[in-house]
């Protein structure tokens, strides 16, 4: 193995699972989470596009947050899969920066689409008459292209530096996909001013976008506990309460392994806090969104009795 390290440009996963019947079993149960988050995300952009009632920038939005979690989770695990059923542990070079530069894309991208999405609940509770203005269907777009664009040049300077900085003899990466501070302890040169950079670009793109989610949603609540209709009051939590329980999922483990200084990580904790936001938080937030919201359980009905009269 250690020839071959010293001979071959390709990395070497450690992956995330003991080669053994544990292994495996917790496998099968990554794979049913996978396959529940590419049916609940795909039946939710597909109710987005098909149901008029749901053509608004909240659900526009969501439907590319659910876009973004359908490549984030498809990006990781089918490799993980594959390596660990083979027994190859090797990604090619090539295929190792386009795995990093999809995933911090998907990374990016998520966290500025939430705070885009906190944005919205909080011109549509707070500011109800300026909403057709503040989120009209030209400003929902460039929300949206904005921040696929910001998440992919900030994937590409990273992939860019990850790819072009020497590594060592030793190429194996603890970790279960190419997550660029994994790759860096294996490099042959001094990264910190790029750990640095990493620091600056993770409060960039996670810290500030939570801090602006903390506000808005802040800013609702409060405007929420002084309304006088019971009804109003209990939808407004009940939107508010979703998109914080996605937010919390997503953030929480993010900003702790991104934020820590490399003395306080480790490989180990790095790979369990990844599950949360590569496998878990894919597969929760359809259901989330789905089961708490009465708007999209009412398009699932009318969908499926369409479906339902076609086949007849």
């Amino acid at each position: 193995m250690e020839k071959w390290n010293q001979t071959s440009s390709d990395f070497i996963l450690l992956g995330l699972l003991p080669p053994n019947q544990t292994g495996l079993l917790l496998l099968f149960l990554i794979l049913i989470l996978f396959f529940l988050a590419l049916i609940g995300n795909s039946a939710m952009i597909y109710l987005i596009s098909v149901d008029a009632r749901l053509h608004t920038p909240m659900y526009f939005l969501l439907s590319q947050l659910s876009l973004s979690d359908l490549m984030y989770i498809s990006t990781t695990v089918p490799k993980m899969a594959i390596n660990f059923l083979s027994g190859q542990k090797s990604i090619s070079f090539l295929s190792c920066g386009i795995q990093s530069f999809f995933f911090l894309t998907m990374a990016g991208a998520e966290g500025l689409l939430l705070a885009s999405m906190a944005y919205d609940r909080y011109v549509a509770i707070c500011h109800p008459l300026h909403y057709p203005i503040r989120m009209s269907k030209m400003m929902c777009v460039k929300m949206i292209i904005g921040s696929w664009l910001l998440g992919s040049l900030n994937s590409l300077a990273h992939t860019v530096y990850a790819l072009h900085i020497p590594y060592c003899s030793s190429r194996a990466i603890k970790h279960f996909f190419c997550d660029v501070p994994a790759m860096l302890p294996l490099a042959c040169v001094d990264t910190w001013v790029y750990e640095y950079m990493v620091f600056v670009s993770t409060s960039l793109f996670l810290l500030f976008p939570f801090l602006g989610i903390t506000a808005s949603y802040g800013r609702v609540l409060f405007a929420v506990s002084s309304m006088r209709s019971k009804e109003g009051r209990k939808k407004a939590f009940t939107t508010c309460s979703t998109h914080l329980t996605v937010v919390t999922f997503y953030y929480a483990p993010f900003v702790y392994t991104y934020l820590r200084p490399r003395n306080l990580r480790s490989p180990s904790g790095d790979k369990i806090l990844a599950v949360f936001y590569t496998i878990l938080t894919p597969m929760l937030n359809p259901l989330i969104y789905s089961l708490r919201n009465k708007e999209v359980l009412g398009a699932m009905t009318r969908v499926l009795g369409m479906l339902s009269l076609m086949k007849k």
